[in-house]
């Protein structure tokens, strides 16, 4: 190769230490950038807020029900509601 990226988003080492501005900036701009060493993936370099959202725990189900406004309704089950007719089909 002539010394360019091998392909969009896709640094080789020697690339990315020689530019790591640019590297930041495209890891800002552009989302995540992977950086090769022999041709393989070595490292991905993302932005701060892209390892946040990777990074921040997501809440259970249970959690979220925890803190729902609804959480003290009193909810009663019945009877059932009315039996709809039901009529024989041809399979």
């Amino acid at each position: 190769m002539d010394g360019h990226n091998p392909a969009p988003g896709t640094w080789k080492l020697q690339d990315a230490k020689a530019r790591f501005s640019a590297l930041v900036r495209e890891a800002q701009r552009h989302g995540p950038q992977r950086v090769t060493v022999h041709g393989r993936d070595a490292v991905v370099v993302l932005s701060a807020e892209d390892y946040a959202r990777l990074t921040t725990p997501r809440r259970s189900l249970f959690e979220l029900m925890q803190t729902s406004p609804l959480r003290d309704l009193d909810i009663e089950f019945g009877e059932p509601g009315p039996r709809l007719p039901v009529r024989d089909a041809e399979l």
